[in-house]
């Protein structure tokens, strides 16, 4: 079953009719954004990040802001102390836009877009990305490096120039949970060089689970030195190239995912880079290969629930993507 329940989804109602109702009585300047002040609403996030990402907040708290533009988009997910970005409309970007420690970026409803650039989540902590739609970045749609806990959840991305959700660079304790991504490439890279091990080593763990991987081409994750990386309940439906490849001493548990019309769910090295290891289990395989799997991988030092891999496909494809919570 989801795991973003039934109360979860009523405090978020209750928070945004807060919100916009508070909006409704502020007065703001033409071509600026409506902000709620600080402790008026705690959170605007949907529910609460499992595995490694566990304990991520964002901008809970905080002033919360209504942007429309790029402008005042780039203004608010800049700013230094805990903010809440609420995205109402298309926002068209020129470059990679950084974004500050204890920021949530969330959309409103099915409306918030994110189109010509993306996020750069780098040398930060406690960042939450949820319920954006992703298109046409120049470079990568999400860019994460040099950080920590950060939550990418319930996001729908595709056509990026590079990357959809790229981890690198010493960043650890993230999870990636309820995306939809599809027309993409090289879609979600974990550790971006073989000779970066003294700043990767015991970094790069990272959580992937519920995402819908609809018929991208590899890199679902590609995996080097994070160990563990868990990789579960996501499903893949018609990936052409790869699912999941773990090198460069990467260890990967692939465990209760859904494979439809995918020759290669998983395999070890790829490229010039050597071999990782991956235990896989509790697969659900339909049309696909079986995979190719080998060594240990370190314990998974959280609990979780485990959905059935067989029930996987219906309840990601219902439950990921933007405007699904």
């Amino acid at each position: 079953m989801r795991r973003t329940s039934a109360r979860f989804k009523l405090a978020s109602v209750a928070a945004i009719a807060t919100a916009v109702a508070t909006l409704g009585a502020l007065t703001a300047s033409s071509g600026s954004a409506a902000e709620v002040p600080q402790d008026t609403v705690s959170t605007l996030a949907v529910g609460s990040p499992t595995g490694f990402g566990a304990g991520t907040t964002g901008g809970a708290g905080g002033t919360t802001v209504t942007v429309t533009n790029a402008s005042q988009f780039t203004e608010a997910v800049q700013r230094s102390g805990a903010v809440q970005v609420r995205v109402n409309g298309t926002i068209s970007l020129s470059s990679m836009t950084k974004v500050s420690a204890n920021t949530s970026i969330l959309g409103v409803g099915t409306s918030g877009r994110i189109t010509g650039s993306g996020l750069n989540v780098s040398g930060v902590s406690n960042v939450i990305i949820q319920n954006l739609t992703f298109s046409g970045s120049n470079d990568d749609a999400i860019n994460i490096e040099n950080s920590t806990r950060v939550w990418v959840d319930h996001n729908t991305l595709s056509s990026a120039y590079d990357g959809l959700v790229d981890i690198k660079r010493a960043s650890d304790n993230i999870t990636v949970s309820w995306n939809r991504v599809f027309s993409h490439d090289k879609t979600m890279l974990l550790g971006h060089d073989d000779g970066n091990a003294s700043q990767d080593r015991g970094k790069l763990r990272v959580s992937y689970h519920h995402n819908w991987f609809d018929g991208t081409n590899q890199r679902n994750p590609r995996v080097r030195f994070g160990n563990p990386v868990h990789v579960y309940n996501n499903y893949y439906g018609g990936v052409t190239s790869y699912g999941v490849a773990s090198t460069k001493e990467a260890g990967v548990l692939v465990e209760g995912n859904y494979f439809e019309n995918t020759k290669d769910p998983f395999h070890l090295g790829e490229g010039s880079s050597p071999a990782g290891t991956l235990v896989a289990r509790n697969n659900h395989f339909v049309n696909s290969g079986s995979g190719q799997a080998g060594g240990s991988v370190n314990g998974i030092p959280y609990g979780y629930s485990l959905d059935a891999a067989s029930s996987v496909k219906s309840i990601v494809q219902s439950g990921a993507g933007a405007g699904k919570i």
